[in-house]
């Protein structure tokens, strides 16, 4: 199970426009909609471990993100090797330094169930998603949201914010694997340079899907 495909999981997706007003956060379904609604960028360092059903840990990873709604997003892997994936609003990047290869594909529609959709999300989440908040644990607000898809790919994901600030990420796949992310010196709603989520393969590496490629 690769970083590449676990990340893509998360990535997939199209964004929301943002939606002005908020109330007090109180519980874990305030948090998650003030988030879905009013966050319009985020970026922050996060830690990515896989754990299998009898909960080992099976791979581990960290990085930088960055995040600006609608469409754009970039996942920086620094560890255990290097690894880029970003979205430029038409398109999905993905780089293997290691590999020396660059996979592109088009940013579609179709994915608005998706894990990824939390993130850089796009339309109502309970169109797709059953919400079931759960008790707080360690300080931490729980929420658990089940895709209404049966193909969706995934059994659930759980969320977790601290004092109304997302912290924690988990992905429960068919597999029974869990993907955990854990974010870290988050900054909300903060300028980032658009040169962020543009990408050129570098000199000399393969593309593959080449053909997807289409002049902006």
């Amino acid at each position: 199970m690769t970083i590449t495909r676990l990340l893509l999981a998360f990535l997939l997706v199209l964004g929301i426009a943002p939606v002005s007003g908020a109330g007090k956060v109180k519980t874990s379904t305030d948090s998650l909609h003030r988030f879905f609604k009013e966050v319009n960028s985020i970026s922050a360092r996060f830690t990515q471990v896989v754990v299998d059903e009898s909960r080992q840990p099976i791979q581990e990873s960290s990085g930088t993100l960055w995040i600006q709604r609608p469409n754009k997003f970039r996942w920086d892997y620094d560890t255990p090797y290097k690894q880029q994936i970003v979205a430029d609003g038409k398109r999905i990047w993905v780089y293997d330094a290691g590999l020396q290869q660059v996979t592109v594909r088009p940013l579609t529609n179709g994915l608005s169930d998706t894990p990824a959709m939390l993130l850089a999300g796009k339309g109502r989440l309970e169109d797709n998603f059953k919400i079931n908040p759960l008790d707080e644990k360690d300080d931490l607000e729980w929420i658990q949201l089940t895709p209404r898809r049966k193909d969706s790919g995934y059994q659930s994901i759980r969320i977790a914010f601290l004092q109304g600030k997302l912290r924690v990420m988990e992905m429960i796949d068919g597999l029974g694997y869990t993907t955990r992310m854990t974010f870290d010196a988050a900054k909300e709603n903060t300028k980032i340079d658009p040169d962020r989520f543009n990408f050129m393969p570098p000199s000399g590496v393969d593309v593959v899907g080449e053909q997807a490629i289409k002049s902006p």
